[in-house]
């Protein structure tokens, strides 16, 4: 593997979402990850997070399951694991064991409600860990019920890459002191963490409680989505003064009532009457009129139309890899260039020792 990450050994205990979003991070940067997965389980390449793995199937239940991985672990730079509070250390391979075998490891541990608290050791899932941050409460029109936003927030924003970014952070702290640590990645943690400038905007005044009537969650006309003749959607984001005088001059509203943008108490009058302006025309007539404008404008696409979108295209946001549509690795290098994904592999643990142990 190329990357910044190339020289990176990464021990990923197999999970579902975050651990393996956090892990296929790392992997797309370059680093070597080696995943261990129950017994029978086959790499499967449609499963995007596993890509840039070997994967090694070990019964972690057995009793010499440890005695077979603390020779990887010997010889990681990063380890992950999602399982409850608790699970690793009845397994022989918790915090102790692992960190006396690799005194400079960094051992992360993905949970939803972290390591500790009243919560620790309950089920959950992203909807819950997001619930108790204020988050979930804040996404959705005024008069309905909070929507789950897909797994983005908990799992993957305030999750998995907090985690990585956690992860890496230790590792760099450790090259300095030659010690390794415990990275606790709470999702709950991670999503209030998220939503630090929703409460500084709080504190100014500028936000409230009162969901889907604020700048940025559907309250404001210039900060929203609206239906267009042909029933599918477009994206209007015209916030400062210059893009919301855009907006108007490419849509030929001159109705003074729009005059006073951040006049609250216009934003449900003025929403109707942007509403019945983009039903007059196709999407594809609205962005011929305003895609690529400062009129802060984009189509609303779904998921097989966004990896065609020309932007997109330009700058291959999106590949296919023996067949499978998937993001390309991100952000993007100057100098140590990301590879291209690969599908998850399997291997045998004295394979994937020995390719570390020679590396």
């Amino acid at each position: 593997m190329s990357g910044p990450l190339s020289k990176l050994k990464v021990l990923e205990f197999a999970g579902i979402g975050p651990g393996p979003f956090c892990a296929m991070v790392l992997g797309d940067l370059g680093a070597d990850v080696i995943r261990i997965a129950r017994p029978g389980s086959q790499p499967d390449a449609r499963d995007i997070t596993t890509r840039n793995r070997r994967t090694v199937a070990i019964d972690l239940r057995s009793p010499e399951a440890a005695e077979h991985v603390l020779p990887l672990v010997a010889n990681a730079d990063i380890l992950i694991e999602g399982f409850r509070p608790g699970v690793m250390e009845k397994l022989g391979l918790g915090p102790e064991p692992c960190l006396k075998a690799n005194p400079r490891l960094v051992y992360g541990r993905m949970t939803g409600w972290g390591q500790s608290g009243p919560l620790a050791n309950a089920a959950g899932h992203d909807i819950n860990y997001i619930a108790i941050t204020g988050a979930l409460h804040a996404i959705g029109r005024a008069d309905e019920a909070p929507p789950p936003p897909l797994n983005f927030v908990g799992d993957f924003g305030g999750g998995g890459m907090l985690l990585a970014v956690g992860l890496l952070a230790a590792l760099h702290e450790s090259r300095t002191s030659g010690q390794g640590q415990v990275v606790d990645a709470a999702m709950t943690d991670g999503t209030a963490m998220l939503s630090a400038f929703m409460y500084g905007m709080k504190a100014m005044g500028q936000w409230t409680n009162q969901r889907g009537e604020n700048l940025l969650d559907g309250g404001a006309h210039f900060y929203d989505t609206y239906a267009c003749a042909d029933g599918k959607f477009v994206a209007v984001g015209a916030i400062e003064p210059q893009f919301y005088a855009e907006l108007r001059k490419r849509c030929g509203i001159d109705d003074p009532l729009f005059d006073g943008q951040m006049d609250r108490a216009r934003w449900p009058l003025l929403k109707l009457r942007l509403s019945d302006i983009f039903r007059t025309r196709t999407r594809d007539e609205w962005c011929e009129m305003l895609e690529g404008t400062d009129a802060c404008f984009a189509p609303v696409l779904d998921w097989d139309e966004a990896p065609l979108h020309p932007h997109n295209v330009h700058r291959g946001t999106y590949l296919t890899k023996d067949g499978v549509l998937q993001p390309a690795p991100a952000p993007r290098f100057s100098r140590t260039q990301n590879a291209q994904p690969t599908p998850a592999q399997p291997a045998s643990l004295q394979e994937a020792l020995q390719a570390w142990q020679s590396s």
